[in-house]
């Protein structure tokens, strides 16, 4: 958010152009160094000089704690007022087990632990294993640097004036996510809002921080956002919304951004969060939000992968989804109209083209009840599909109730749903009519809830895809729990995937639960998989959801899938192709529409083809697959990741968003036309995986007429890959029995492979050689 009309200085005392009628105390000295608790350092930090103690009898004083839950990790936690009653929620940190005790050491060589009598204070040093942040102590110089390593290289900084506490008029405030929303629409009488609760013609307070932003330092993540992948230049608030692909708005904020430098920050609060990264100031990244306190986590590492691993240690590890999931999944697309002889003649269809369906999604089930008249018994259904097709089963579902559904007069009368500040049911008329929400901080809505979803799991359904929650109202609504409604706008989402995806876990058993989600905020990653929600048919949309993708990816999830051929209208014969080999070679591969089929014969036969045939590669690919999804889950690195991820060091990749490494070892680059495949090789010999064609990186490469029936894959140097059978028909099979092949790319002294049971974490085996020889070895793997 914007506070200023353009600053004139940011290092000396020359006042701001502020915008109108705000009110702004930013830190400019620290007159107070304490050890509040062991392994904490706290400062008061004056808005203003302080030449005698009379100076402290007025004007704010921001209270600065720095600590550290875990090595390399720094919290700073900025507070202006302490006696505000907190409310939740909040996110849940360390969520996989508490980590070790952080080894920390302040070095204060100051004789005091006061500041203000020191004549000439000397820095102050917080360090937590290879991260440090230096305190300038002196005169209207207050800032904290932040550095790794015994070099203390330069990550980044708060500078002079870069904490504040600001008072802002409410006609400022119109400029965020939430107040231009329709869920703050003044104008619908079913939101039912009153001037004092908008805050009309009142002051509201906001806490700023923000971090320098080095020459040619490149910004990413912040979730799944579909606009630039480098964050340089934009104004992105976390504030989940249902805007598609095509706008600034996202499904899942992640108030999260990783430097091309080597750290990261995370913002821990559930609330909006603004961020202006290198936009109301160039050489800074400001963040904000309402309150009396703003807390952060600068995360270190000496890596952006470590970096990535350190952050999902704090907001939890990616779930590792099973296997099958990486199989191709199948939908009956949204708004069609469809059967039991719909559904049975598609699925025939696919087995007779050889396209090997490992998923069958039926979307549209708004009541947890299936149509008898379309499907009159469900169970018996549903078991003959699994027997015939050997497919899992997917439901689609929402945390939306209309006042038409059978149930919404139980959900009602028990308080389950969100009510109004007056006691009422909160309703509105978008999506379905009457649409009523679930309360999940009601522990009895959320028995009552899973106790629907539990009947569809005894049927024989496998999975769930928990779509919307995106549009939570914060304005006249009051949860069960008390919590806070701004607060709850981006956790609900995440709220509703862990009730779902608990209750898979409970009836299915650990690693065999999985979503299909679409909204999110941090720490979703602990509830795969997501996908990138609404996008239209044509390559531009394409484009965008791959930049969202890695954007998300780059947020501490790990897997992440997107509607084939485009979501919104029908995609062109050309386009399809084009998508459905972006799919087939995603870590999850969806065939989805709005209200147009996505099965392959409406494409052409060459679509079938492409679909059969690079199927059953993800097919033989799966050892090397599911060993990098194993890896993701105990690391943290995403599986599907950006090109700067991997290789940080070269400047070209900085800015690539249209191809991604699918784990460490096969660089993938998407066609984004009907012709020509445009791609960049790093540098290295990195060999085709269809023709074995070395190419010396780092080169770009434009093939013209690239064909349909493939899409560019390249092995990175020092690779082994270990594939499947020819004839394998399934993702999920015995890895390590079956007779796999091992193929030898470019080998630098010894290089090994491990391979994966194909049953959660655990390994089966592992296949090694030397460089110079052809001899394969291995243990527990059986090769061919």
């Amino acid at each position: 958010m914007k506070f200023t009309d353009g600053p004139v200085s940011t290092k000396s005392d020359v006042s701001w152009f502020k915008a109108k009628g705000v009110v702004f105390s930013a830190g400019v000295e620290v007159v107070n160094a304490t050890m509040a608790k062991k392994g904490e350092l706290e400062l008061m930090v004056a808005t203003k000089h302080i030449a005698t103690r009379g100076d402290t009898l007025t004007g704010a004083m921001l209270t600065v704690n720095i600590s550290s839950p875990c090595d390399d990790v720094i919290k700073v936690k900025l507070t202006h007022f302490k006696g505000r009653k907190p409310c939740g929620p909040t996110f849940e940190l360390f969520p996989d087990g508490t980590p070790a005790s952080p080894t920390i050491r302040i070095d204060n060589p100051n004789q005091t632990p006061a500041i203000l009598p020191e004549p000439t204070p000397q820095p102050i040093t917080f360090i937590t294993g290879s991260l440090s942040a230096k305190v300038n102590t002196s005169s209207k110089s207050y800032g904290v640097t932040f550095s790794h390593g015994a070099h203390d290289q330069h990550l980044t900084s708060i500078e002079y004036k870069g904490q504040a506490v600001i008072d802002a008029p409410y006609q400022l405030t119109l400029q965020q996510a939430s107040e231009g929303s329709c869920m703050a629409n003044e104008n619908d009488p079913s939101i039912g809002v009153t001037d004092d609760e908008r805050g009309r013609g009142q002051m509201v307070r906001y806490m700023l921080n923000e971090m320098g932003l080095s020459v040619g330092e490149t910004i990413y993540g912040l979730g799944e956002r579909f606009g630039p992948f480098i964050k340089n230049g934009q104004q992105v608030s976390c504030w989940n919304q249902d805007g598609g692909t095509a706008s600034q708005q996202a499904y899942k904020c992640v108030p999260f951004y990783i430097s091309s430098k080597g750290y990261g920050l995370f913002v821990n609060h559930t609330e909006e969060v603004d961020f202006e990264v290198g936009c109301e100031k160039c050489s800074r990244v400001g963040f904000s939000v309402r309150g009396e306190n703003l807390e952060y986590f600068v995360i270190g590492g000496g890596s952006m992968k470590a970096v990535l691993s350190n952050y999902t240690r704090l907001t939890g590890m990616p779930g590792l989804p099973p296997a099958w999931t990486f199989g191709l999944w199948m939908t009956t697309s949204f708004t069609t109209s469809y059967d039991q002889k719909t559904v049975s003649g598609f699925l025939q269809q696919m087995k007779e083209r050889d396209c090997a369906v490992r998923v069958l999604h039926l979307d549209c089930l708004c009541s947890f009840t299936f149509d008898l008249e379309m499907f009159p018994d469900p169970k018996a259904y549903l078991t003959h599909l699994k027997q015939e097709y050997g497919v899992k089963i997917c439901l689609w579902i929402n945390p939306y109730i209309s006042q038409h559904s059978p149930i919404f007069e139980e959900g009602m009368g028990h308080g389950y749903l969100l009510k109004r500040t007056s006691g009422d049911i909160w309703q509105w008329d978008m999506w379905q009519p009457g649409c009523a929400i679930v309360d999940f901080t009601n522990p009895g809505a959320c028995d009552w809830y899973t106790s629907k979803l539990a009947t569809l799991i005894d049927m024989g359904v496998d999975a769930l895809k928990t779509d919307f929650a995106e549009r939570i109202p914060h304005l006249g609504v009051k949860y069960y729990d008390g919590s806070d409604a701004r607060k709850m706008h981006n956790f609900y989402a995440h709220k509703y995937n862990q009730v779902v995806f608990d209750l898979l876990e409970k009836k299915l058993g650990k690693h065999e639960a999985v979503l299909f989600a679409r909204a999110a905020s941090a720490g979703g990653q602990r509830y795969p998989v997501h996908w990138g929600g609404d996008c239209e048919s044509s390559y531009q949309a394409m484009a965008e959801s791959l930049r969202g993708g890695l954007s998300l990816t780059s947020s501490g999830f790990a897997f992440w899938s997107h509607d084939i051929g485009g979501f919104e209208g029908k995609p062109s014969d050309s386009l399809f192709k084009r998508w459905l080999a972006f799919g087939l070679f995603s870590t999850h591969s969806r065939l989805h529409g709005s209200f147009s089929y996505r099965v392959p014969w409406l494409y052409g036969e060459e679509a079938v083809k492409v679909c059969s045939e690079l199927s059953k590669v993800k097919m033989r690919l799966m050892p090397y697959i599911y060993a990098q999804a194993i890896n993701a889950h105990e690391t943290g690195v995403p599986m599907m990741r950006s090109m700067i991820l991997e290789f940080p060091e070269d400047p070209t990749c900085a800015y690539l968003d249209r191809q991604y490494m699918l784990g460490e070892s096969l660089l993938v680059a998407p066609v984004f036309s009907d012709n020509t495949a445009q791609y960049y090789i790093p540098a290295g010999n990195w060999t085709c995986f269809w023709t074995n064609k070395v190419i010396a990186g780092p080169k770009w490469i434009s093939e013209p007429s690239y064909p349909f029936t493939r899409i560019p894959v390249f092995v990175r140097p020092s690779s082994i890959l270990v594939l499947g059978p020819e004839d394998v028909t399934t993702p999920d099979y015995t890895y390590a029995e079956i007779g796999l092949e091992a193929r030898l790319y470019e080998l630098v002294g010894k290089v090994s492979a491990r391979v994966p049971s194909g049953k959660g974490v655990a390994w089966a085996g592992e296949v090694w050689a030397e460089e110079g020889q052809d001899k394969v070895h291995s243990t527990g793997v059986h090769l061919i």
